[in-house]
């Protein structure tokens, strides 16, 4: 690996776990917090669509970092990341059709760094499985 895909490969898993940490955050919130708490942080979707969107960013979540960082079936991550990007193009027309357009903005920052992590796991810097044992 040269120089360049190094410094590639290292800023892709800061963004791996940042978007991680990120979508780990909201799915939790989203996923169990009770419906009241949603209504008051602004959240107007109906219940079992926020709990689907929690539960997708939290499987979300998981498949950018456990595919490539134990490098098992490591090519699940930039699909989890397509996953995540298409999640969060969803959430943007979501926002923009109610309105809320400041509601907007993290959810394209987000869509576009998981599409950034899908173009180099799946482009430039693959990760490879590990080697079967016999």
């Amino acid at each position: 690996m040269n120089t360049s895909n190094k410094t590639l490969h290292r800023g892709l898993w800061v963004a791996q776990l940042l978007g991680a940490a990120a979508f780990f955050m909201a799915g939790s919130f989203k996923a169990f917090s009770p419906g009241a708490e949603l209504a008051a942080a602004g959240m107007a979707e109906p219940l079992a669509i926020l709990r689907l969107a929690g539960i997708s960013e939290l499987l979300g979540a998981a498949g950018l970092v456990l595919p490539a960082g134990l490098r098992i079936a490591p090519r699940l991550t930039p699909l989890a990341a397509s996953g995540l990007t298409l999640v969060m193009v969803l959430a943007a027309l979501t926002h923009l059709v109610s309105g809320d357009f400041g509601g907007m903005v993290p959810s394209l920052v987000l869509g576009g760094l998981s599409a950034f992590i899908a173009w180099g796991r799946l482009v430039k810097v693959p990760i490879a499985p590990k080697a079967a044992r016999l």
